[in-house]
C-alpha cells in the first residue's frame, strides 16, 4: 500500500528470508566467515544456531549465493521427514537420477557416494544444508552422521550444514547423538543486532527496496525500535512494515518515536504496557475487599495451627537460642551469594594491583568441569563447589572447632592463590587460610569458577587466522609448558595443542579458541 507513496520498488520489510537484504553485523558477518571456513576446509560438519528470527535462513540463502561453480549444494528446507525421505531428497537436489519405486536406501547412498568421487576427482566439492534442524529426529541425525563417512583418506568428501534454533544445541547434547556432536568441528551462535547496528540494518534494506532517500526515521525511533525488537530482525521488519503503513496513514515522510510506539501498539493489539500500567489502580481497588478477606481467612487457619508455638511464646517456658561461639560461625565454607561476590572482589583487586583498567570490560563467569590434578596450573582467583554435604572427615589444617563445621549442600571454597602443597582460602570473614591439598582432595567436586574480562569476545580464533589474539594464545601455550613455536599465525602446531588442552579440561576439542577457551588460558597466565 505504502511502497509506490514513499518511492519504493519494493516492500523492503517483507518477512521473506531474501538474501539480496541479508545485512552484514558483526555477528552475521562472523556466522557467514565460519560457514566459509568450514566448507572451503572441508571441516565436515558445521552447525550454526540462534534465537527465532535472527536470519539465519536468510544467510543460508546467501551462503549458497556465494559458492562458486566447482561447489555443488543441496539444501534441505523441510525437516519433519524420514531417513528415507532425506536420502530420497538429498539425490533429487544434487540431481542425481534415482528410481524413486525401486529405490533402496543402499541404492540412494551408493548414487550420492559416485556423485561425489567424480566430484572430487573435478576438484570440486559438495555442501548439504539443512534448515530448521532442531525439527530433526533421532533417527535422521544418525543417517546424516553416516553420510559423513563419505570420504578419502585424506579428505570429507560432503559438507554437512545444520541450522537451528538454540534447541538444536540442546539436541545434539543428548546421550544417543553423542558421536555426532563430536563430529561437529565448527559452532556458531547466531546473536540479534547491537543496538548500534539497528540504524544500519534499517537503512540498508531501505536502500535495497530501492528508497529514494526522501524517508528517515529519527533517533527516537530507532531506540523504540530497538526497545520493543531487542535487536532481532524479524521483529524489526514487522514493526519497520507497520510504522510505515501508520506514517502514510498521516501523509509524514519522517518516521518519528510516536509512529514507531502507534505501531507497537497496532501490533500487541492495543495492549501497550502503559494503558495496562494505567488500569492497575481502579482494578486494585476493586480487588482490595478480596485481598482483606484471604488475609484474614489465612491469619486464622495459622492462628489455630501454630497456637501450641504462640502460646509456648508468652509461657516461661518457652526455649531460648542457643548462641555459638563468634569462631565457630567462621567457616571456609560460602555459600551462592558470598562466595560469588568474593570471586569478584578478588578479580577486581588483583586488575587494579596491576593496573589493569575495568572500564566497559565486561567480568564473566565461566565455569569448568576438572580434576583436581589440574588446579596447580591455576594463576588466578578461583572458587571449587564442594563434592558432598555434612562434616568434613579429612585431616584438616584448621583448628578443631573450624574443622568440624557442617558442609551444607551448595556450598563452596574461595581459593585467593595456589600455594606448593595446598592454597590460600578466603573465609566467611574475608581472612585468608591455608588449606592443605589433602584437604582439597576430599572437598574437590569438580566443578570450578572464576572470572574473566571477556574482551573481544566476539572473535573466535581458529586454523589459518593470524594476529595479536593467536601471537597471545600461542604466548600462553608456551608459557606453560605446550611446544608452541610463537609465529602469529594459527598453525597445525598451534591447533594441536588448543585442541589437547580443550580435551584436558573438558572442553569440546574443536580446536577453535572461542569465549571458554580464551577464559581457560586467561586463568593460567600470571
Amino acid at each position: 500500500m505504502y511502497t509506490s507513496y514513499f518511492g519504493f520498488q519494493e516492500n523492503p520489510f517483507n518477512l521473506t528470508p531474501d538474501p539480496r537484504y541479508l545485512f552484514l553485523s558483526p555477528h552475521h558477518k562472523e556466522a557467514l566467515d565460519h560457514l566459509l571456513y568450514g566448507i572451503n576446509e572441508r571441516k565436515g560438519f558445521i552447525a550454526i544456531t540462534g534465537g527465532i528470527g535472527t536470519g539465519k535462513t536468510t544467510l543460508c540463502r546467501a551462503l549458497l549465493g556465494q559458492l562458486n561453480d566447482s561447489i555443488k549444494s543441496a539444501l534441505v528446507f523441510n525437516s519433519f521427514i524420514s531417513d528415507m525421505e532425506l536420502l530420497e531428497t538429498i539425490n533429487q537436489e544434487f540431481g542425481i537420477n534415482v528410481d524413486v519405486a525401486v529405490g533402496t536406501k543402499k541404492e540412494y547412498i551408493d548414487k550420492l557416494n559416485q556423485f561425489l568421487l567424480k566430484t572430487f576427482s573435478l576438484g570440486g566439492n559438495a555442501v548439504l544444508l539443512i534448515d530448521e534442524a532442531q525439527n530433526l529426529s533421532c533417527t535422521v541425525l544418525e543417517q546424516i552422521r553416516m553420510l559423513s563417512n563419505l570420504e578419502t583418506q585424506r579428505e570429507k568428501l560432503i559438507q554437512i550444514v545444520l541450522v537451528g534454533q538454540s534447541e538444536l544445541k540442546e539436541v545434539l547434547a543428548s546421550s544417543s547423538l553423542r558421536q555426532l556432536d563430536e563430529r561437529i568441528n565448527v559452532r556458531y551462535e547466531l546473536r540479534p543486532l547491537d543496538r548500534k547496528d539497528v540504524r544500519g540494518y534499517v537503512e540498508h534494506r531501505m536502500v535495497v527496496g530501492g528508497g529514494r532517500g526522501n524517508l528517515r526515521f529519527t533517533n527516537g525511533a530507532f531506540k523504540t525500535i530497538y526497545e520493543y525488537s531487542k535487536g532481532n530482525p524479524r521483529r524489526i521488519n514487522a514493526l519497520c512494515d507497520r510504522a510505515l503503513l501508520v506514517s502514510y496513514t498521516r501523509d509524514e515522510f519522517v518516521i518519528s518515536k510516536g509512529a514507531v510506539r502507534k505501531a507497537i501498539e497496532d501490533i500487541r493489539g492495543n495492549l501497550a504496557p502503559e494503558s495496562r500500567t494505567r488500569d492497575w489502580p481502579r482494578k486494585s481497588a476493586q480487588l482490595l475487599p478480596v485481598f482483606l478477606l484471604l488475609l484474614i481467612i489465612l491469619a486464622g487457619f495459622f492462628g489455630w495451627a501454630y497456637r501450641s508455638h504462640i502460646l509456648e511464646t508468652f509461657s516461661d517456658k518457652r526455649k531460648l537460642p542457643i548462641l555459638l561461639p563468634k569462631r565457630e560461625a567462621v567457616s571456609l565454607f560460602l555459600d551462592e551469594k558470598s562466595s560469588l561476590a568474593g570471586l569478584f572482589r578478588l578479580c577486581r583487586e588483583k586488575m587494579d594491583r596491576s593496573n589493569y583498567t575495568t572500564d566497559n570490560v565486561p567480568l564473566v563467569l565461566f565455569s569448568f568441569d576438572t580434576k583436581i590434578e589440574n588446579y596447580s596450573m591455576f594463576k588466578k582467583s578461583f572458587r571449587v563447589l564442594l563434592a558432598h554435604s555434612g562434616p568434613s572427615q579429612s585431616p584438616s589444617p584448621l583448628s578443631a572447632d573450624t574443622a568440624s563445621d557442617p558442609v551444607p549442600s551448595n556450598r563452596y571454597l574461595l581459593i585467593r592463590e595456589v600455594t606448593a602443597d595446598g592454597a590460600v582460602a578466603v573465609d566467611s570473614e574475608g581472612n585468608d587460610r591455608l588449606v592443605t591439598r589433602d584437604f582439597l582432595q576430599t572437598h574437590w567436586g569438580k566443578k570450578v569458577s572464576w572470572v574473566y574480562p571477556c574482551e573481544n569476545r566476539n572473535v573466535d580464533l581458529m586454523k589459518g587466522m593470524g594476529g595479536q589474539g593467536v601471537l597471545k594464545v600461542q604466548k600462553t601455550l608456551k608459557k606453560i609448558g605446550y611446544p608452541v613455536e610463537i609465529t602469529g599465525i594459527y598453525d597445525d602446531s598451534t591447533f594441536r595443542n588448543v585442541v589437547e588442552i580443550q580435551a584436558r579440561f573438558g572442553l569440546m576439542p574443536d580446536g577453535i579458541v572461542g569465549p571458554r577457551t580464551k577464559a581457560l588460558l586467561y586463568q593460567m597466565l600470571d
